[in-house]
């Protein structure tokens, strides 16, 4: 469904000096930046999957995506979404895809959203009851019916998200491509969101590209991932794998001394068999200032390592958790 192939995008800025003089200067004499926001991306996405884009601020998610819906022009490339070329801007092509951007509102800020939906029906040719009855599932599926004739200013942000995602699968689109769809919104509304993303592309198999910052938007809608850093892929696979990391799964154990020593009470610094400088020999330790240490070590030795801290002495408490994603990715682009 989309094809990309070696996309490059340069954007050539002016470096302007500080000071009256610097501005004088640069009316004869300009400098300029040259700045790779996507630098030789390839990539592949079948339909109806389900791709998480992920990257730093800057990396060039959002450059990337403007390019596939033919908002800007890549310096060089190529890009084919169900065979058409993006750049072109064909209404065919443009029938056929939608683009969400969490921070810019597609809808009239100061009527209710039922309008500007009505002026999409109109703007894509739809019948009227193909409108409605699609109207009518959305409305349903996402819970705003009562909020349809409210101006959409006066909608909280989770409201009007839910009718920004309306507005652009009103037609139907074969591919949805989503820049943030859950910045800013509360859980409830996050998890609202995710679940009706979930269930509509299961329904319709709609191919989906979808950037975010919340790693729980990545884990529980998407299998596979691609991850872009200053411009250039460094990843592109499934996020089972990547959560595996390059040396292997870890898990991190949390536990908290019993604070008693034989004559009562103890004050902590010296708790049980756990000495200040106590340490694990299969991982990484460390304690924080309340006393709690915490312990990463590959996946594979979680039970000696267990075994091994209720064996150094008593425990008030004790937790094993996954590394989070977020350390996982944060880890990847140190490296890169």
């Amino acid at each position: 469904m989309i094809e990309v192939r070696q996309l490059t995008r340069v954007f050539r800025t002016y470096k302007k000096q500080p000071g009256f003089w610097g501005g004088v200067r640069g009316l004869f004499h300009r400098k300029f930046e040259e700045t790779r926001a996507a630098d030789d991306i390839t990539f592949d996405i079948a339909e109806g999957e389900f791709v998480g884009f992920l990257g730093p601020n800057g990396a060039g998610k959002t450059t990337t995506l403007k390019m596939l819906s033919g908002l800007i022009y890549p310096t060089s490339g190529t890009a084919r979404v169900a065979g058409y070329d993006p750049t072109k801007r064909e209404n065919a092509y443009r029938r056929l895809f939608a683009l969400v951007l969490g921070q810019k509102n597609q809808l009239w800020w100061d009527l209710p959203a039922q309008e500007s939906f009505l002026l999409l029906r109109h703007i894509y040719g739809l019948p009227a009851d193909q409108y409605k009855a699609t109207l009518d599932e959305l409305v349903s599926l996402l819970g705003v019916g009562d909020k349809l004739n409210v101006m959409v200013r006066e909608l909280s942000l989770g409201e009007r998200m839910k009718m920004e995602l309306i507005a652009a699968l009103l037609h139907r689109p074969r591919v949805l491509f989503l820049d943030e769809p859950t910045i800013g919104l509360d859980v409830i509304s996050q998890r609202a969101v995710r679940s009706f993303l979930r269930d509509y592309n299961r329904k319709y198999r709609t191919t989906i590209l979808l950037t975010s910052h919340y790693m729980a938007d990545i884990k529980e809608l998407c299998e596979r991932v691609i991850i872009i850093n200053k411009g250039k892929k460094i990843y592109d696979g499934a996020l089972a794998r990547l959560e595996g990391g390059a040396t292997g799964p870890k898990k991190i154990v949390r536990f908290v001394p019993a604070l008693s020593t034989a004559d009562g009470p103890g004050d902590g610094s010296a708790a049980g068999g756990f000495p200040e400088g106590w340490s694990s020999v299969h991982g990484t330790t460390t304690r924080d200032a309340e006393g709690k240490f915490t312990v990463r070590v590959p996946a594979e030795n979680i039970v000696a390592v267990s075994q091994e801290i209720l064996r150094a002495g008593p425990v008030a408490d004790i937790t094993i958790e996954d590394v989070p994603l977020e350390d996982v990715i944060a880890e990847l682009f140190a490296v890169k």
